[in-house]
This record gives C-alpha cells, sequence and structure tokens, in this order.
C-alpha cells in the first residue's frame, strides 16, 4: 500500500492554503494559487514517496489552530512538529529563516551572511522560493537589500499584508514594487 500525505485546505483571511502531514508532521502549508504549485507537490511526494489523500488528523487540525491564531493577532510563533522536504541547503535556509523573530524583516544578503555564504544570494532566494510551509516558516519576512517588498508564493499583495499583521507600523517603512 502507497503511504499517503494527509490534506486539506484551510481558508486564511488572504487566501486558501494547502496543508499537508506525513507521518505526523506538517510538510505543507503552502498557498493553493502559487505559480510553482505543481512542482512542489511533485518534489514533495517524490521525496516521501507517498500520494496526497484528502484526510484530517491530529496535526493538520492544530496547524488550522494555530494559523487562525497567528491571523487574530494571537499567536506570535508555532510549535507544530515540522518535516522539512527538500535539499540540506534548502534546510538550511529554512531553518535560518525561522530564526527570524515576528514582526521583523532580514535580507536575502543577510540571510546569506547568517549562513557564512554571502556569495549565495540566488541560493538563497531560490531556497526561500521552495519553501512549502509558508507563514510557519516566515519566508514572507525577506525584503530586497534595497528595502523593495520582492518575491512572494502568495503574491506581493499577500506579503505586504502578512508583513503588516506582525508590524502594524511596516507599510509606513517600505515602497511596495510590483
Amino acid at each position: 500500500m502507497q503511504q499517503q500525505i494527509n490534506i486539506c485546505y484551510f481558508q486564511s483571511p488572504f487566501g486558501e492554503i494547502l496543508l499537508g502531514s506525513f507521518n505526523n508532521q506538517l510538510c505543507i502549508a503552502d498557498w493553493r494559487c502559487r505559480k510553482m504549485r505543481k512542482q512542489i507537490d511533485q518534489r514533495i511526494q517524490t521525496a516521501l514517496n507517498a500520494i496526497y489523500a484528502a484526510k484530517e488528523d491530529a496535526v493538520l487540525e492544530e496547524t488550522k489552530k494555530q494559523l487562525t491564531q497567528y491571523f487574530k493577532q494571537e499567536r506570535t510563533t508555532f510549535d507544530i512538529p515540522l518535516l522539512l522536504v527538500g535539499t540540506d541547503f534548502q534546510k538550511s535556509v529554512w531553518n535560518a529563516l525561522m530564526e527570524i523573530p515576528f514582526g521583523k524583516t532580514e535580507t536575502y544578503l543577510g540571510l546569506s551572511k547568517k549562513l557564512e555564504n554571502e556569495k549565495a544570494i540566488r541560493a538563497v532566494a531560490a531556497a526561500n522560493g521552495a519553501n512549502a510551509i509558508s507563514i510557519i516558516i516566515p519566508c514572507h519576512r525577506i525584503i530586497g537589500s534595497n528595502g523593495d517588498l520582492i518575491g512572494y508564493a502568495g503574491g506581493l499583495t499577500t506579503k505586504m499584508k502578512l508583513l503588516e499583521l506582525e508590524n502594524p507600523t511596516f507599510n509606513q517603512q517600505m515602497k511596495l514594487i510590483f
């Protein structure tokens, strides 16, 4: 019997999020409508040798609960068991993203420096874009070195809304580039 990734959908105030769990760990919390949806799904299913199955479980229920609290501004951190599906480099980037505090931002260059590989900016950006656990692994907190709001799977408008949710004065500090 083929292993399965339990999936369901969560309707956030900013768009629908695909949630997935495997072996009691969250492996997907990603925007349902994103450019790389097919590639992300294929990468995760192949790496885990599993297929998607619409089925609720305790991890998915807890994820929905914690995301709801986040959107109501009742939660600033998450404590859900995560399964990071990617290369060692991608995992190092995703772990570094989780160290960016709620309400703060970092640049691709700053993140590259924290990983002690200043020349890896493009690779860091690619790993950021491959993140399949949005919000919980806060890739939305990455901005351009010049302060521009750039790149986000959920779209730039959603990225701005998330940053404003975490820091209400953020929009006054930023310029939005479409």
